[in-house]
């Protein structure tokens, strides 16, 4: 063992003790090893530094970016809806199809970008489920991971060990060679993470925080909204098609008010909020608020309307763009001693006032007539835009309380066919080969821009600049651990003490190395050095290369034992509050049961000995 080895593993010694201890945070840690190395001797500046310029960094960048146009343009949101609804408020289903759905979407492309994709959804879906982030943050990344086991394409590495294969003439993987195997992991994986869960903290207390901020369900209890939202279909023929909703009043006829109004035209209906010109056209839904007392009320026959049923509470079921929102009215408001319909609020501000609340008590029917006071506090509905305009009317309004679900708003629905148009075009290239996958993600980043999917402020703000930190900084040891020979003397080592051993013995012992390998260096430099290595032992022990070879495969990609093993694990790190000892519990175990099940399954898929 050399000097420069020994202060290459003292440095990294210390760097895993305080990445342990979490203090200071891992970011920093990595920034003085990027400072310290050079230092060394070991490695030069330019090298240390080496890591701003890696492609996969830019990529990862690049991946946030886009996952922030799939939040903004409410994909994400959809998607979590589905999985939701699918998931039946059960957190077991939950996190197998969050599971299976990154796996599957991971074999055809990058288990970074799934995963970074992924992030914003699994947030939401905790948050609609009342859960702590952590409960499926990890779940995510273990699928990301698994996922580079399922195709020859799902990851760099497979196609690193293909690559040897072939140049020592042997016929190589197909496609789906791996399949088989990423399949029983996969599933293996759901039942694990099932249970591993519950080893999971529940959250910091900052997400503790999150947790009782308010909602829209805790607004419809508190001003007794929950039997008053209704929806009408016009019927064709009805005496108030091609009427304006100023003509109709619905507010002094039906003492209601007309929230929003679905048009027929698109997959959910065109969501239209009401202007006092607007005129309504056969088969339009009208979102109705009637007034405390008016719930029962049943529509004129005359006017044909059909009551069609509501899905959830009030109309949460559009809570992606119709929301609510309290307001108080200050002393210096000009709204003071004026009543609803004298200020013509809807008219005004684009927002229906559907309670009062006054002493702390909420006001009973006849809130139009009543005189507006200082310090009272109104709960306004309407579309989401119209909400966020009120704080910037700080001398009439003083907005108190925003519900949790403004923060899956998307500003920007109306993009979503261009979101989803580019995300395809990403990964058709990615699969597809036509360019690097860093120059398919810069690509789909502009086109984002230019669809408006995301703007400038947005795409720098979406960047998890301590997950990219934490990367760059950990890149200079694999180059120093390889350049005074760390990682060639450990492989040697191992390599030593098969000797002698059986055929699955010495593939234990050949996933064992790879592992622990990858701890420390890039799962595709792992499969680089480890390659020639597995294809010599089959040629010692005159078997198969293709066994050995797919154990280094399934080895290279069972990154779960620390953040730093994987760009998808430190991805994860920072949104579901984890420490360092985290991924070691959750993380070792179910390594050493996928050694035991590639040991097991690897010679049955493909035979040791021809």
């Amino acid at each position: 063992m050399t000097p420069d080895l020994i202060k290459v593993l003292l440095l990294l010694g210390l760097c895993v003790v305080l990445f342990i201890i979490n203090r200071p945070r891992m970011d920093v840690v990595a920034l003085m090893m990027i400072v310290l190395l050079p230092m060394t001797g070991v490695i030069t500046l330019p090298q240390a530094l080496a890591g701003f310029s890696d492609p996969n960094v830019i990529l990862i960048a690049a991946l946030f970016v886009i996952g922030e146009g799939m939040v903004r343009t409410g994909v994400t949101v959809e998607v979590g809806s589905w999985l939701v609804k699918k998931a039946n408020s059960s957190e077991t289903r939950l996190l197998a199809l969050l599971m299976i759905a990154v796996a599957l979407l991971g074999s055809v492309m990058s288990s970074t970008g799934v995963v970074a994709v992924f992030i914003p959804v699994v947030i939401s879906m905790a948050r609609r489920l009342g859960l702590s982030p952590s409960r499926l943050m990890m779940p995510l990344s273990f699928a990301g991971l698994i996922s580079g086991m399922m195709t020859l394409l799902g990851t760099p590495p497979n196609m690193v060990l293909d690559g040897a294969l072939r140049q020592n003439g042997s016929a190589g993987f197909s496609f789906f060679s791996f399949t088989p195997i990423g399949v029983v992991v996969l599933a293996m994986g759901v039942v694990y993470m099932l249970v591993a869960r519950r080893w999971l903290r529940a959250g910091e207390p900052e997400e503790e925080k999150e947790r009782y901020r308010r909602s829209l369900a805790h607004f419809i209890s508190d001003y007794h909204l929950e039997k008053r939202g209704r929806r009408l279909r016009v019927g064709p023929g009805s005496p108030i098609i091609g009427e304006s909703l100023e003509a109709l009043n619905f507010r002094r006829a039906f003492a209601a008010n007309i929230i929003a109004v679905e048009r027929p035209g698109r997959f959910h209906g065109e969501l239209l909020h009401p202007s006092a010109r607007m005129e309504l056209r056969p088969h339009d839904i009208l979102l109705v608020d009637f007034f405390e007392g008016q719930e029962g009320r049943e529509p004129d026959p005359v006017l044909r309307l059909t009551e069609l049923p509501l899905q959830g509470l009030y109309f949460m079921e559009r809570a992606n763009e119709v929301g609510m929102a309290e307001v108080a009215v200050p002393p210096e408001s000009k709204l003071i001693g004026k009543t609803l319909i004298e200020l013509s609020f809807r008219s005004r501000f684009g927002l229906s006032v559907v309670g009062i609340r006054r002493s702390g008590k909420a006001l009973p029917a006849g809130i139009l007539e009543e005189k507006l006071r200082m310090g009272d506090i109104l709960l306004v509905a309407g579309p989401w835009k119209a909400i966020r305009q009120l704080q910037s009317r700080f001398h009439d309004f003083l907005v108190l309380s925003l519900p949790v679900e403004i923060d899956d708003v998307a500003p920007a629905a109306e993009q979503r066919p261009f979101a989803l148009g580019t995300l395809l075009l990403m990964i058709a290239l990615m699969v597809g080969g036509v360019v690097p996958n860093v120059l398919a993600a810069l690509i789909a980043c502009l086109l984002m821009g230019l669809f408006r999917c995301v703007d400038l402020t947005s795409a720098y703000r979406s960047i998890h600049w301590q997950s990219l930190i934490l990367i760059v900084g950990m890149m200079p040891f694999a180059h120093a651990l390889e350049s005074t020979g760390g990682v060639a003397l450990a492989v040697g080592h191992l390599m030593d003490a098969m000797s002698g051993a059986g055929p699955r013995l010495v593939l234990a012992g050949l996933f064992a190395a790879t592992a622990v390998t990858g701890l420390f260096i890039s799962n595709t430099a792992t499969a680089v050095l480890m390659a020639p290595i597995a294809i010599s032992i089959a040629g010692y022990l005159k078997a198969s290369p293709l066994p050995f070879a797919m154990t280094v495969a399934i080895a290279a990609s069972c990154a779960f034992m620390t953040p730093i093993s994987s760009p998808v694990n430190t991805l994860v790190l920072g949104p579901g509050h984890y420490r360092f000892f985290d991924f070691v519990k959750i993380g070792v175990p179910f390594t050493l049961l996928v050694m035991a099940v590639a040991v097991l399954v690897i010679p049955w898929l493909f035979p040791l000995f021809p």
